[in-house]
């Protein structure tokens, strides 16, 4: 006998992660991920009940509106037995500009501020409301309780210093261009999960939490709250990404423009699309492909040396916001969870702060299922094996239980 539970949909630029989690236990009824949606062999994999992977290839290149398709008509719809017990259901959407300051209900006033925000994260809010669509026509009887968590939510915290451009006032105050921030979702996981290994309330918590995967941001966490966050008006800010070129000479687009005569579109395509580890290694975006020809493609070395500089130079200057007092420092997403080599390179430059790592630990984590891998010198080093499903949830029952 199932108890209530919540449907999750998380869905990325080339991706769809569903699962559904039962409320008071935690425990996934039903998980998977639609893969390398737009490009050859797409393929989507779940499970049930934690027992045996099912998977499917598509025979051709497939859209995020067949994603959705087949996950609610070939799966959910074959599992009546799950399906029956979810109350609500919980939508992880990019961006909620300045109106969303709290996970939501999805009615017609919040999707349109979900709309309104489509400017700054074009990528994603467009996909997440394709799945805010699909689920209210799949289940019509849950219109009311679809939830939207914000990933720009958890940067609310951040004070006027650290969220404003130096630009001229105006454009704040008419237009709203400001730092907002994203992967907020992801950091309050770390910062919940740090705290309980560490054993330091959440209010007295100060770390940095960096979220390392195709998109990456390095959020400050000073007691327990978002103090600053690399990523800005849109997710294009802050760290070199998978095709994305993080922080640039806002002049080379002027360049670009002027010098070069491309268009302001073509430009936008080559900053969020071309560039990044992709752009600078000229074949693929794939971290762990890179990783393994470290060693023999000067390229890939090039990369990833770049990706590791931005990043330490990040932690240094985070490392400043905490006032004396720095607790931790944690890794999580699929490169900052899986590359060994990459935090290796990091926190080797980073020994004047009082970061040593231990690479045997370091190497062997997934092994040994343990959260540190740092020396007995060092200020405590983690790798947070990321659960955003988790947190998703537990907003989406708070949501739809006070209505």
């Amino acid at each position: 006998m199932f108890q209530k539970s919540i449907l999750v949909l998380n869905c990325g630029s080339s991706s769809i992660k569903f699962s559904i989690i039962e409320h008071h236990s935690s425990r996934k009824l039903l998980y998977g991920s639609i893969e390398s949606i737009g490009l050859q062999n797409s393929s989507v994999t779940w499970k049930i009940y934690n027992l045996c992977e099912k998977r499917k290839i598509f025979k051709n290149i497939i859209t995020h509106e067949i994603g959705f398709k087949f996950l609610f008509h070939s799966i959910l719809s074959q599992e009546q037995e799950i399906s029956n017990t979810i109350i609500g259901i919980g939508h992880r959407i990019v961006h909620g500009g300045d109106k969303i300051t709290s996970s939501v209900l999805l009615n017609e006033v919040n999707i349109k501020y979900v709309k309104d925000a489509i400017c700054f994260a074009p990528l994603h809010n467009p996909l997440n409301l394709l799945g805010v669509m699909f689920a209210k026509q799949f289940f019509s009887h849950l219109s009311d309780y679809n939830v939207g968590v914000f990933d720009t939510v958890f940067h609310q915290t951040l004070q006027k210093e650290k969220y404003l451009y130096a630009i001229p006032y105006q454009f704040y105050s008419k237009n709203k261009i400001r730092r907002y921030g994203a992967h907020g979702i992801s950091h309050q996981f770390v910062r919940d999960q740090s705290s309980k290994i560490l054993n330091i309330p959440i209010c007295n918590l100060n770390m940095i939490s960096c979220h390392l995967g195709n998109g990456a941001s390095i959020t400050a966490i000073r007691n327990g709250v978002s103090v600053d966050t690399s990523m800005g008006l849109t997710p294009l800010e802050g760290l070199v990404m998978g095709t994305r070129s993080g922080d640039i000479d806002p002049a080379i687009i002027f360049f670009m423009y002027h010098n070069l005569n491309l268009k302001i579109s073509d430009i936008e395509n080559i900053l969020i699309k071309k560039s990044g580890l992709l752009g600078l290694n000229g074949e693929t975006s794939d971290f762990q492909k890179i990783t393994d020809s470290y060693a023999t493609n000067k390229q890939s070395k090039l990369s990833i040396d770049i990706f590791c500089h931005r990043l330490a130079k990040y932690i240094s200057g985070y490392s400043s916001l905490m006032n004396g007092k720095l607790d931790a420092l944690a890794f999580t997403g699929g490169i900052g969870e899986n590359s060994s080599l990459m935090r290796k390179i990091t926190i080797d430059k980073l020994s004047l702060l009082g970061f040593f790592i231990d690479y045997v630990k370091n190497d062997t984590i997934y092994k040994k299922k343990q959260y540190f891998i740092h020396t007995k010198e060092s200020i405590p080093i983690l790798v947070i094996f990321a659960q955003e499903e988790e947190s998703i949830a537990k907003e989406t029952f708070s949501v739809i239980h006070n209505i």
